[in-house]
């Protein structure tokens, strides 16, 4: 099969467009012939060496995949032939075929196609999972469950115009309405992020976020806070972020070390919340997916959520595709065709 391959760590001149072992398709898997999958931005950190998949998982770039049920495994009865279907996988998704776990895949709504369905496994599920699954957004934190009852809570995500932000603002209007929503981006990507429809945006680069934040809550700062730079904006996160907030961190592209005001965060009580998807016990992604797809896939097969796409390339043009995610051009998610 043709497939994306690294000529070792480093810039995109290290992608090659050339041929791979087709997977084997193991006992609870199930074999798709991919039609599209995206760029994401793990894959661009495990293109320059630092982030290795998970023990056993493809080599090959790739973490989420659309396409068709090729063959099944052994034990697996929810799929047939010929399904069309969308599948977190550890790896392997820049390439015609991919292999994925059963529970791992769901079942692509009629009125989405392949270069959508591309959109969200990653991203979607990343947002799902931390805001509200783990940060429990949209519930009355009093007494830690929904009492079908609005919730005054507000929320801060960081990204602009990025898949998982982007995403973000779509689940938080759906499944917490009530919640006022925060968003930083740069200078050139204001004015789209204010078209999702958020309460305000934050630029960044010509004021301070955390004063901002402050202002808009009326110093009482805001109740969860979704972030991937880490070290940089640690200190001004806890700055604006309310007492009992949360802190879900999700990214170290800011760095990875910070100095940390212990006795502030015992005040506050605050949770800063470590996450990640790629590594979990595939148990545990089985229940996100389940999850995922009780409460967020009948809002996409209606319409109510679908994937913001920036660009679509080829699959032999994944080095531009990663270019253009590390110049952050993109507003959305980056598509490849296979």
């Amino acid at each position: 099969m043709k497939a994306i391959l690294l000529n070792g760590f480093g810039g995109t001149e290290m992608m090659v467009f050339g041929d791979a072992e087709r997977p084997l398709v193991g006992d609870g898997k199930i074999l798709i012939k991919v039609a599209a999958t995206s760029v994401n931005r793990p894959d661009v950190i495990q293109r320059q060496g630092n982030y290795a998949p998970p023990k056993g998982e493809s080599e090959i770039l790739g973490l989420e995949v659309a396409g068709t049920v090729e063959a099944l495994g052994a034990q697996v009865t929810q799929w047939k032939i010929g399904e069309r279907v969308m599948a977190l996988i550890g790896g392997g998704g820049y390439a015609e075929y991919a292999v994925a776990y059963a529970d791992h895949a769901m079942v692509i709504p009629e009125n989405m196609d392949f270069n959508q369905a591309a959109c969200v496994c990653e991203t979607y599920l990343t947002a799902y999972l931390n805001l509200f699954m783990i940060a429990g957004l949209g519930r009355d934190q009093s007494v830690g469950q929904s009492t079908g009852q609005p919730v005054n809570q507000s929320v801060l995500l960081h990204g602009g115009g990025g898949g998982v932000n982007t995403a973000a603002i779509q689940l938080c209007k759906q499944l917490a309405p009530d919640t006022k929503v925060i968003v930083t981006a740069s200078s050139g990507k204001v004015e789209r992020v204010k078209q999702l429809g958020v309460d305000y945006v934050i630029d960044y680069q010509n004021e301070s976020f955390a004063d901002k934040v402050k202002e808009i809550t009326d110093q009482r700062g805001v109740d969860v806070i979704l972030d991937h730079l880490g070290a940089a904006y640690l200190k001004p996160n806890l700055q604006c972020l309310a007492v009992g907030g949360t802190l879900m961190l999700i990214g170290v592209m800011g760095g990875s070390v910070a100095e940390l005001n212990l006795a502030l965060v015992m005040v506050k009580r605050q949770r800063i919340i470590g996450s990640v998807l790629r590594s979990r016990p595939l148990p545990e992604k089985a229940a996100i997916i389940a999850a995922f797809t009780k409460t967020v896939l009948p809002l996409m097969a209606t319409g109510k959520i679908a994937p913001l796409i920036s660009e679509i390339y080829p699959l032999a043009k994944a080095a531009d595709a990663h270019h253009a995610m590390e110049t952050s051009s993109h507003f959305g998610k980056i598509v490849l065709t296979v």
